[in-house]
C-alpha cells in the first residue's frame, strides 16, 4: 500500500516541481525542464505570465467570490468578450473540462426536450474519444480502459468508428439528441476528425434535426493557430466545450452555444458555485486579450508548422522509434512504433530536461505553451535527438 495520503490515481514521478517561469518548470533541486507538456495543453501562455499574474493580483484585492445571484464586472466583461470573439450567443462558465462536458450533455438534452423532441435523448460519440472522468463524461468516452470498473455507466451513448461518415450517418435515429465528438482527440492519440468529416457532421445534424456539439477542451483556445480547431473545417457547431487553455492554468472552463440551444435552460436548471468567480473571469479575460492580439495566432501557426517539420525529420531519422507525426498547430503527437516503451521514453526525456505528455495510446503529445520561440524548438529537438539516439543504440 502506498504510504502517501494522496489517492493513488496519478502516475506521479518522484520529481517535486517548485516554480515555473515562461516555458520552463523548476523542481525543488533547482533542475530546469523545458515544458512541452504545459500541464497537458493547459498552461497556454507558459508559467507566471506577467499579464495573468497582474490580472489575478489586481482582482484578488477587490473580490474573490460572490453568489451567482449577482453580476460582477469581470463576469459581464469576459462573457461579452468571449461570445463576441467566438461568434456564439451564450456561455456558461464552470471550473473544469469534465464539468463543462456534464453541463453540455444536460444543455443538449434539455434543449431537445424544450423543443418538444422528448424522444431525442441519445448522443453519438466517437471511438477513442475522451471527455472526462465523472460518470456522465466517462459514459461519453469511447476508450474502454477508462471505463473499466465503473460500469454500469449512464445510458444513452452510441459509439461510432473514428472519422467514418457512413457510420455516423447510420447511427442517427429519431432518438439522437446530438453528435458529440472531439474535433481533435487528445488522450486518444492526437487524432483529428478531418474537415470533410466535420462538414458532413454539420450537414447531417441539420438534415436530421440534431445538434452538432464539439469537445474542444484540449484542442481549442489557440492551440491549432485558430481560436478554435473547428474553424479549420469552415463550420460552426451548435455548442462547444472549452477548458484547459482558457484560463492559462487557472481553473476555468466554459460551454459556448447558439441561442437555439440555450433556450432550454432556465433559472435553476443548472449551476456552478465557483464557475463564474471573479478571479477566474479576470484571468480568462487576460488570456483572451493576448490570444486575440493581432499577430498572436498567426505566430502559433508559424511555430506549429516549424515544430511539426522538425518532428517529421526526427521521425524519419529514427524510424524504429517513431511511426509518424500527427496533429496541427501546437497540438502534435509522436506516434511510437509497436513495442517502444512509452513510459521509459517519457522518463528519459524528462531526465534530459524535456517534458512531454503521453496519451493513453502509443503517442507522445507535444503540446508546449503557445508562446514558444524558435530557440525553444531548437532546444527541444536537441534533447529529442539525443534521447532518441540513446534509445536506438
Amino acid at each position: 500500500m502506498d504510504s502517501s495520503p494522496l489517492l493513488n490515481v496519478y502516475r506521479r514521478s518522484e520529481v517535486v516541481m517548485a516554480r515555473g517561469e515562461g516555458v520552463y518548470l523548476y523542481d525543488t533541486q533547482g533542475t530546469r525542464y523545458l515544458d512541452f507538456a504545459a500541464g497537458i495543453a493547459t498552461n497556454s501562455l507558459g508559467h507566471a505570465h506577467p499579464s495573468l499574474v497582474h490580472a489575478l493580483q489586481t482582482q484578488a484585492t477587490q473580490l474573490w467570490h460572490c453568489s451567482n445571484a449577482y453580476h460582477t464586472p469581470p463576469l459581464d466583461r469576459f462573457a461579452a468578450s468571449l461570445t463576441q470573439a467566438s461568434g456564439f450567443d451564450k456561455v456558461f462558465f464552470c471550473s473544469s473540462g469534465t464539468e463543462a462536458v456534464e453541463a453540455a450533455l444536460k444543455i443538449l438534452r434539455r434543449s431537445q426536450y424544450m423543443r418538444g423532441q422528448t424522444e431525442r435523448t441519445r448522443f453519438i460519440v466517437a471511438e477513442g474519444g475522451f471527455h472526462g472522468r465523472t460518470m456522465g463524461a466517462l459514459s461519453a468516452c469511447g476508450h474502454a480502459a477508462s471505463r473499466e470498473g465503473f460500469e454500469p455507466l449512464v445510458p444513452g451513448f452510441d459509439v461510432v468508428p473514428f472519422n467514418d461518415i457512413a457510420a455516423l450517418e447510420a447511427a442517427i435515429t429519431p432518438q439522437t439528441a446530438a453528435i458529440f465528438v472531439e474535433t481533435i482527440q487528445g488522450e486518444g492519440g492526437v487524432r483529428a476528425h478531418d474537415a470533410v468529416y466535420l462538414q458532413a457532421a454539420r450537414r447531417l445534424a441539420d438534415q436530421h434535426g440534431v445538434w452538432l456539439a464539439l469537445d474542444e477542451i484540449q484542442c481549442g483556445y489557440g492551440r491549432t493557430g485558430t481560436l478554435f480547431a473547428y474553424e479549420l473545417a469552415g463550420i460552426q457547431p451548435d455548442l462547444i466545450t472549452c477548458a484547459k487553455g482558457i484560463g492559462g492554468g487557472f481553473p476555468l472552463a466554459g460551454v459556448l452555444m447558439r441561442d437555439a440551444v440555450a433556450e432550454g435552460m432556465t433559472p435553476g436548471s443548472h449551476g456552478s458555485t465557483y464557475g463564474s468567480n471573479p478571479l477566474a473571469m479576470a484571468v480568462g479575460q487576460a488570456v483572451l486579450d493576448i490570444l486575440t492580439a493581432t499577430d498572436f495566432l498567426p505566430q502559433v501557426q508559424r511555430r506549429g508548422a516549424q515544430l511539426k517539420a522538425e518532428l517529421q525529420t526526427l521521425a524519419e531519422t529514427f524510424p524504429t522509434l517513431y511511426a509518424n507525426v500527427r496533429g496541427v498547430g501546437l497540438m502534435l503527437g509522436l506516434h511510437l512504433q509497436p513495442g517502444v516503451a512509452k513510459a521509459q521514453l517519457t522518463t528519459a526525456l524528462r531526465q534530459a530536461g524535456l517534458l512531454v505528455a503521453p496519451a493513453v495510446t502509443d503517442v507522445l503529445r507535444i503540446v508546449p505553451p503557445l508562446i514558444i520561440t524558435e530557440a525553444d524548438i531548437a532546444e527541444a529537438l536537441r534533447i529529442l535527438r539525443s534521447v532518441s539516439a540513446d534509445f536506438t543504440r
